[in-house]
């Protein structure tokens, strides 16, 4: 019973931390406590991969492998000194959610450009 409410309360816990990050950066970013980044958008998964691709070339990303999985797709990036993991959900045929992770070595995780990337795919979807 106790072990049942502790977990219960983790997961609160979690999702008011996901919340509260995304609210203090002032984006609808939201993060898991490992460092990935993830937000869900109104558009066709083929739309949001097409401006994230878009978005990873403005940065200067270079994309390595793009994955076809069950739920919709991975991609596959480096940057200078980051090993970057995009995964696009589609979640309804008009929503997809985007997970970013870009890792710098075997244990640090950049959240500031696993933030970045899903920023600027907003940005291309939105047209600016």
């Amino acid at each position: 019973m106790i072990s049942g409410l502790l977990s219960g309360c983790a997961a609160v816990g979690l999702t008011l931390f996901g919340v509260g990050a995304g609210v203090t950066t002032g984006t609808a970013v939201s993060y898991t406590l490992d460092g990935v980044a993830y937000r869900t958008f109104t558009a066709p998964l083929p739309r949001v991969r097409s401006a994230t691709l878009t978005a990873l070339n403005n940065m200067g990303i270079q994309v390595n492998d793009k994955l076809k999985t069950e739920q919709g797709e991975t991609i596959k990036a480096a940057g200078t000194d980051r090993e970057i993991e995009i995964e696009l959900e589609a979640v309804t045929p008009k929503t997809t959610r985007i997970r970013t992770v870009a890792k710098q070595g075997w244990f640090f995780k950049d959240r500031a450009t696993a933030t970045e990337i899903i920023l600027q795919t907003e940005k291309v979807l939105n047209g600016a």
